[in-house]
């Protein structure tokens, strides 16, 4: 027999595999020689009362074995010939669950990634960090895993009905997270195991017959009458950097939110692009503590209640402004592509522990916003990014320290003679972010501020750093393509994938998206 419960337990029971096992057993009025195995199904947070729970689902077996699932890796074959080819460009989570999804269905993948492998990358991650350095094709945006490499390792999506999601956490299990991602509510990894699992899907990839490039930029498109023959590419490494032209049948675009390049090189192209709705604002850091003891009312969050998250929402004139991206017991991190620019996005370990939570908290940009940017065009929204990027670093001293205020002076329009500590390691410096931002994004901030302390009681305190500018939160640009077939609307061949398409929103559902476009790539090379 096979039943499910749930359990809504104190988080110290809850970590009891000996309370639980008794418990259920109570519960079910059985013979403790009968429980054979109890599996967590799903495991999540209450902290709606003044005690916290945690809330199990379970599945008890009673006088039965549960049947082991075979690894998935097990159904991936080496490809036996290497006839049919496909283009991906990047290698983000959505390049490279694209990738392993097309060698399922007996295709090459040939991923070109303008940035370096995962172990590479992180002496630019520190020049940035310590020497204020911004390499344009190695950062926290680009190379080996992409933005989400480096950006928490969160989860959570709420695009499950959108492709197997299941399918995607059990393959990040087994190239090495923990199997807690497989039940969590809110799946986790964190930033320091992740390269680790992303190198090891890269090898997975290689062994069954992928090609994988780094240093490899895209410089152009291959278009015959409207048909996506290949690509050029430029490899960095070269000392002659000479471009060579790769051919497929058919090119995954994967490139991010922060390719802009790509987006310049469709328009030359006359490949169709549009711009979209996106959101810019701030990144705010608070003491973790006070955040947990906020969310869980006041009790000792010891060592078994995780670090405490928040999400915000509110509509002020017109527009909504919403957390996002938040990161407890994390960092902040800058997330500059390109010299000249200041951008900040957060992070966290796998065990949350830094002492400090953050968040974006940003404003919806319409196209109304951007009256004075479309002499621009299509790229109205992502040259209104770049200038706000910009004006954040010419306040500076020309490295990238971030423009910082208390969040109690921010919201009066105040200079901060002072700021708190902080995680961000470049380092803030005090400056009017209220007059350095676009007056409709400063002024509805300050309003939703004081509207998110109404419902999070202590949110709004002098202790919190307002830092600027979360920019990145999504693409300003869509690559449209037909919903049925996930090719782009004017060119055969071509298919647009995951963040930088417009079409994800996080290391989850670029995945997933990375997935659907493969079997649509299979589709269309098999018809």
């Amino acid at each position: 027999m096979i039943q499910q419960l749930e359990l809504r337990l104190l988080p110290k029971q809850a970590a009891d595999d000996d309370f639980i096992r008794k418990e259920v057993i109570r519960r079910l009025r059985i013979d403790d020689n009968d429980l054979t195995q109890i599996v967590q199904l799903k495991r999540s947070i209450d902290a709606r009362k003044r005690q916290p729970l945690v809330v199990l689902r379970i599945a008890v077996y009673v006088n039965e074995t549960p049947k082991a699932e075979a690894p998935l890796l097990d159904s991936l074959q080496i490809l036996p010939s290497k006839t049919k080819k496909v283009i991906i460009v990047g290698a983000g989570p959505a390049g490279y669950f694209a990738a392993l999804q097309l060698i399922e269905l007996g295709i090459q993948p040939i991923i070109f990634e303008r940035g370096k492998d995962v172990r590479e990358r992180r002496r630019d991650l520190r020049a940035i960090q310590q020497f204020g350095e911004v390499h344009p094709h190695s950062n926290y945006c680009f190379g080996e895993g992409g933005a989400g490499t480096y950006s928490d390792g969160k989860l959570y999506t709420r695009s499950t009905k959108r492709g197997n999601y299941i399918k995607i956490l059990r393959l990040l299990v087994e190239h090495g997270a923990k199997s807690d991602i497989l039940i969590d509510a809110h799946p986790h990894i964190g930033s320091n195991k992740l390269p680790n699992i992303v190198a090891a899907i890269r090898e997975t990839i290689l062994k069954h017959g992928g090609e994988i490039h780094f240093h490899s930029l895209v410089t152009d498109f291959i278009v015959e009458k409207n048909d996506m023959r290949g690509v050029l590419v430029r490899h960095l490494q070269d000392k002659n950097s000479i471009e060579k032209e790769y051919h497929a049948d058919a090119v995954i675009l994967a490139t991010g939110h922060s390719a802009r390049d790509i987006f310049y090189l469709l328009n030359k192209n006359k490949i169709h692009i549009e711009g979209k709705p996106f959101a810019l604002g701030v990144r705010i850091e608070h003491p973790q503590n006070l955040i947990d003891n906020i969310q869980y009312h006041g009790t000792k969050r010891g060592e078994y209640l995780p670090a405490s998250s928040y999400k915000l929402v509110s509509q002020v004139e017109g527009r909504g402004v919403f957390s996002f991206c938040m990161c407890p017991g994390g960092l902040v991190v800058p997330a500059a592509t390109a010299p000249g620019e200041i951008v900040v996005n957060g992070m966290s370990m796998s065990k949350r522990d830094s002492y400090f939570a953050n968040s974006g908290t940003v404003v919806a940009i319409e196209p109304e916003d951007l009256a004075d940017y479309q002499k621009h065009g299509v790229f109205a929204g992502l040259e209104f990014q770049k200038k706000v990027e910009q004006n954040m670093f010419t306040a500076g001293n020309g490295s990238q320290q971030a423009p910082a205020q208390r969040l109690t002076d921010f919201a009066a329009g105040k200079p901060s003679k002072s700021l708190n500590d902080t995680s961000y390691i470049p380092g803030i410096y005090p400056a009017p972010l209220h007059t350095l931002l676009p007056k409709s994004i400063s002024q509805r901030l300050q309003k939703a501020v004081l509207q998110f302390d109404q419902k999070m009681k202590g949110y709004y305190t002098e202790t919190a750093n307002v830092i600027g500018v979360e920019s990145r939160t999504s693409s300003p640009i869509r690559i449209p393509r037909v919903r049925e077939t996930y090719m782009h609307e004017q060119v055969s061949g071509l298919f647009p994938c995951g963040e930088g398409a417009g079409y994800a929103g996080g290391i989850l559902s670029a995945a997933i998206d990375g997935q659907n476009v493969a079997k649509a790539v299979g589709a269309f090379i098999v018809s």
